[in-house]
């Protein structure tokens, strides 16, 4: 026979009611975390290896030649320029949209030549890091910095002429036309 447990010890598991509105309103005041925390990583991946490889030139060449990329000493200090450059201006939410299409590119190309041989299957694509960067890149470019950024302020000062618009809202120059 089990011993008794008083009703008020006995544990019905954790549980506890919000109402939809507070729940709603507690969803706004962080929404905008999301977006920062996601720029604020991936910008400091890209200044970090943008950094390292501009300051180690000759490894990535070789490594370009290996690949067979054409015109690896071109080639190299480009993507470590871009990589430093568009990294520092994805971190700091500065023309975040236009920023994010070069690193676009350059995972592309880091996929179909360095990664390439290594997919066999949707699952592995997705799986590599270079895949989510793009897809993070991707998502940038369609949504924008998010509302902690310099991007907000640049629209401010322009007078709200550039189509830039919160993640989930049309952009203003679209919605007016609409």
């Amino acid at each position: 026979m089990k011993p008794s447990v008083p009703d008020h010890q006995k544990s019905q598991g954790v549980s506890f009611s919000l109402k939809p509105e507070l729940y709603q309103q507690l969803l706004k005041r962080v929404e905008w975390s999301g977006p920062l925390l996601v720029r604020l990583t991936i910008g400091l991946v890209f200044v970090v290896t943008g950094w390292g490889k501009l300051h180690d030139l000759t490894s990535v060449v070789d490594f370009f030649r290996e690949l067979g990329i054409p015109y690896p000493e071109l080639q190299a200090p480009f993507v470590a320029s871009v990589e430093l450059v568009c990294g520092t201006l994805i971190f700091v939410g500065l023309f975040s949209r236009i920023a994010a299409l070069p690193l676009i590119g350059t995972m592309v190309v880091a996929i179909a030549t360095a990664q390439w041989e290594n997919v066999d299957s949707f699952g592995a694509l997705f799986g590599l890091s270079e895949y989510l960067y793009l897809v993070i890149f991707a998502w940038i470019a369609a949504s924008g910095a998010g509302p902690v950024a310099l991007d907000p302020w640049v629209e401010r000062l322009l007078g709200g002429r550039t189509a830039a618009a919160a993640p989930g809202q049309m952009p203003r120059s679209v919605a007016e036309n609409a």
